[in-house]
């Protein structure tokens, strides 16, 4: 962190608000974990636009973006994969 304690508070509401909506996922439904996940690289590729920390690297939205991208991608081809089982088997 390289910002006032305001900026730390904003950081923690949005960190608990992505928080709870993946513990909700892994009680309700696994979809809402691979939103959050997505909804996070979303959120820190424009992190800058609505909260000011210069302790964020500049690598950092993009990597992030790109990480949970194909994080969340992954976890939502699992889900498609699980709920639409072969058409055969080799059994």
């Amino acid at each position: 962190m390289g910002a006032s304690r305001q900026t730390l508070t904003i950081e923690i509401v949005v960190a608990t608000g992505f928080l709870l909506l993946a513990a909700l996922g892994f009680r309700r439904s696994l979809w809402l974990v691979a939103v959050a996940i997505i909804g996070h690289g979303v959120f820190d590729s424009v992190h800058h636009l609505f909260i000011e920390n210069p302790g964020v690297p500049i690598w950092w939205p993009g990597f992030c973006l790109g990480f949970d991208g194909i994080l969340g991608g992954w976890v939502a081809l699992c889900l498609v994969r699980r709920s639409n089982p072969p058409l055969y088997s080799s059994d």
